[in-house]
């Protein structure tokens, strides 16, 4: 099967948009998100709409849960705090309830994936995975994590490689899965990338080749920023959609 895998939405209609017109092309057969399909942006019942319709699971990401109600978030900086606020405020009943009702993770035992939006060691503190040594961390659980554990949450494309004993950060370029090592991959952000590319980050593995792919797609972001700003959010958060940090 081909799966497509995405995160990191953050209220980027525009990005989701181009990136779901992309997979059009990709023979895709599920539709994964690894959460945060809220905060930052200034569409989020939109996105959350479209996730809805095309996911068959979502994972709950940290700005999800924080609209929700299911974490504090009073120690985040005030324009995030703001931002997640307004989203909370327009979120439709069914969205809010969505998103109340989104798992931490998601085992896909038929082809040994792990979903979850950040580090799998403690899935309720939504910790990230953006250097080796933080990756090590799963050794610990070995026998919990799939042969490929995709995570979002950084919004870095990333890949480590990990035996029993070690770990081994990859290019973050299109890879076969060796049988006799797991790894742990981010899948970088559709809605606000942060590696000085622009482009919307979106994902395939096909899980018969054992074949992981990272694409990228360029969208309307004047587009997008201009309803960041109308929404009345912080001005960055527009700003750095342009320069892609």
């Amino acid at each position: 099967m081909r799966l497509a895998i995405f995160s990191d939405i953050h209220a980027n209609l525009e990005a989701l948009s181009a990136v779901l017109e992309a997979y059009r092309t990709e023979r895709i057969d599920v539709f994964y998100c690894l959460g945060d399909t809220v905060g930052y942006g200034g569409s989020p019942n939109e996105c959350a709409d479209l996730v809805r319709e095309t996911a068959k699971k979502t994972i709950l990401g940290n700005h999800d849960a924080a609209v929700s109600g299911r974490m504090d978030y009073s120690y985040y900086y005030e324009a995030a705090r703001h931002a997640l606020d307004a989203h909370a405020a327009t979120l439709t009943e069914v969205n809010m309830a969505w998103l109340k009702g989104l798992p931490y993770q998601e085992k896909l035992d038929d082809s040994d994936v792990l979903l979850c939006h950040g580090s799998p060691v403690r899935l309720e503190e939504f910790e990230y995975i953006f250097a080796p040594e933080q990756a090590r961390e799963c050794l610990a659980i070995w026998d919990r994590i799939g042969h490929i554990t995709l995570i979002g949450h950084s919004h870095l494309c990333k890949v480590f490689a990990l035996t029993s004993t070690s770990v081994e950060e990859l290019p973050a370029t299109d890879f076969n899965l060796e049988p006799d090592k797991k790894y742990i991959v981010s899948v970088g952000s559709v809605g606000q990338p942060r590696d000085f590319d622009n482009r919307a980050s979106y994902t395939v593995y096909d899980t018969d080749k054992k074949r992981f792919e990272f694409k990228r797609i360029e969208y309307d972001i004047e587009l997008a920023a201009d309803k960041v700003l109308r929404a009345r959010l912080e001005r960055n958060f527009a700003h750095r959609l342009f320069i892609g940090v």
